[in-house]
């Protein structure tokens, strides 16, 4: 698929956008007027965890303490409290404590705008790395999760293994105009419609430019 299909697709989407469920870490970032360091911590709790878990974990433990200080005085067990039942909520407790002092040791308390520095932080890879960057800062880089591996390679926008091998692919051939919102737009078109299994495509509002790979039953 050319650069100018993608983006015919990507404003399709975005035209049906308003009418799906917001994600969770959208929600964070609303809420919390794109604080990088709530978004950094949204997304750690946010792996292998679903939407509807993360949020009300996340707003638990930021209504005990939602800076780097302040989460790093909590002690583990009172983390753990508040983040369960997200996915691995113990080392979960102690990521973000890593996290917390690292950032206060090398970074004077902040959450560094550059993607090579947020990957040397205990925990975090370039999905994470990216998404702080974009929904933190408004920097350009694209996020690359399971949803979007999964979407651009069944819409036919790349043809790669890994999501990391999808991330190069984009960087290469997706405009730059649409990579700081590509994964919320893919991660709310993923839960809403192109689900991985059964997918609505009967409803889906770029069936007619999808190439369907992988797609072997929908609604």
């Amino acid at each position: 698929m050319d650069a100018a299909t993608m983006s015919r697709v990507i404003a399709r989407l975005q035209r049906r956008a308003p009418t799906w469920d917001t994600t969770a870490l959208m929600a964070i970032s609303a809420e919390t007027g794109r604080d990088p360091f709530r978004i950094l911590i949204g997304c750690l709790l946010s792996l292998r965890t679903k939407d509807e878990t993360t949020g009300p974990a996340s707003a638990r433990l930021f209504a005990l303490a939602h800076t780097p200080a302040g989460i790093l005085g909590l002690p583990r067990p009172e983390i753990e409290r508040a983040i369960y039942p997200v996915g691995f909520y113990r080392t979960k407790a102690r990521v973000l404590h890593r996290v917390c002092g690292d950032l206060i040791e090398r970074f004077d308390g902040r959450v560094p705008a550059d993607l090579d520095a947020l990957l040397t932080l205990h925990g975090v890879g370039r999905k994470t790395a990216n998404l702080v960057v974009t929904f933190g800062f408004g920097l350009p880089g694209i996020c690359v999760d399971t949803h979007v591996h999964r979407i651009t390679n069944r819409l036919g926008f790349v043809r790669t293994p890994t999501p990391e091998a999808t991330e190069m692919a984009l960087r290469k051939r997706l405009p730059p105009r649409h990579w700081i919102g590509l994964n919320d737009l893919l991660v709310a078109f993923g839960q809403n419609c192109c689900h991985p299994t059964s997918p609505h495509c009967s409803t889906c509002p770029v069936r007619t430019a999808c190439a369907r790979v992988g797609v072997r039953r929908s609604r």
